[in-house]
């Protein structure tokens, strides 16, 4: 299993008249997340692209539990329970506030594609090999 932790500073933008951050933002958090979790093992959206795959969204979901506010610290968990076997990843996802509360669960679903054909393709490699150690997976 691989997990990281992302610290996000909620910006006033980012709130409704109520003071709580508005819904649609979480998608922007989560991808926040889920770029700096690849991030940290050493690959990039943008070494990806260049090794021609590129990744969309084909499922996202959230529950709300409680809300965040403006200028809290929060933190994305992002959690990869199963290293891809086919075409296919899935990140688990969730929202601390300071407190440690759990604010927002969800999940999100994308595909790996051939960035030319739009073709389901594999994880690239070189991603691959990054997380593998995480999963007790030998090459």
């Amino acid at each position: 299993m691989y997990i990281t932790t992302t610290p996000i500073r909620v910006r006033y933008a980012e709130t409704d008249q109520m003071d709580i951050v508005y819904h649609g933002n979480y998608a922007q958090y989560f991808e926040v997340a889920r770029a700096e979790s690849i991030r940290q093992l050493g690959f990039t959206y943008k070494d990806m692209e260049a090794a021609g795959v590129i990744m969309p969204i084909v499922e996202i979901q959230f529950k709300f539990l409680r809300p965040a506010h403006y200028d809290d610290l929060i933190s994305v968990k992002t959690t990869l329970r199963e290293l891809p076997s086919n075409h296919r990843i899935e990140f688990h996802q969730e929202v601390f506030n300071e407190a440690g509360k759990l604010l927002t669960v969800g999940h999100v679903v994308l595909y790996f594609l051939d960035s030319k054909t739009r073709e389901r393709t594999l994880m690239p490699a070189p991603l691959r090999e990054r997380l593998e150690p995480f999963f007790n997976v030998e090459a």
